[in-house]
């Protein structure tokens, strides 16, 4: 996807303003869901793994999923905010913030 989206991703929280946007630009193209839903999967994943890299938050997986458990105890799930990004109900920068405590 970065190379050919020409998309710099350096695991930091400023970044998911950019995957934000991809995603917003995708969404209004209207493509269905299963065109996108390996990209999604993959901004879902780079986001957690800032979300671990800021927060030392750890991975966890079951059959069908993954997810993060920062070391508060809260549980994150990145992929299904990617999805939700891509209806419109959702950021992975503002889950990102909220999982770290930015503001």
């Amino acid at each position: 996807m970065r190379e050919g989206a020409r998309l710099r991703l350096d695991y930091s929280v400023q970044s998911l303003r950019r995957v934000d946007r991809v995603i917003e630009e995708l969404r209004h193209d209207h493509p269905p869901y299963e065109a996108v839903a390996r990209v999604l999967r993959g901004f879902g994943a780079y986001t957690g793994e800032v979300i671990a890299r800021e927060t030392g938050a750890e991975w966890h997986a079951t059959a069908d999923t993954h997810w993060l458990r920062t070391p508060d105890g809260r549980i994150w799930d990145p992929v299904s905010e990617a999805r939700q990004a891509f209806t419109g109900e959702g950021s992975l920068r503002g889950l990102c913030r909220e999982a770290t405590g930015a503001h």
